[in-house]
């Protein structure tokens, strides 16, 4: 059950690829961050939302003209590192293995 309650917070093609982009990269912008994580803006607002009901990002509106968004993680969502650092590693040493085998 834990693992089906963190893959359905974490799961898809988008989201960790965003708290990635967030983690290296500090807050962004809607804008920056579509452009960053290579997003449409349509899934980006559907993932983001997400990411706020499960309070692993905190969207803040900017005090200037014209009105800013800016998004970032929050503190629970960076207890999530150990996580992505083990993903990462497995994911490179995966891709050399399949780079290998062929």
């Amino acid at each position: 059950m834990a693992i089906r309650d963190t893959l359905d917070v974490v799961g898809g093609k988008w989201k960790l690829v965003l708290i990635s982009v967030l983690t290296g990269q500090g807050a962004k912008k809607f804008n920056e961050l579509s452009r960053d994580a290579e997003i449409s803006p349509r899934m980006l607002s559907k993932e983001l939302q997400e990411l706020e009901t499960n309070n692993l990002v905190r969207r803040t509106v900017c005090n200037t003209k014209p009105v800013t968004v800016e998004y970032s993680l929050t503190d629970y969502c960076r207890t999530l590192q150990e996580l992505i650092e083990v993903m990462h590693n497995w994911g490179i040493n995966h891709r050399k293995k399949m780079i290998s085998e062929k």
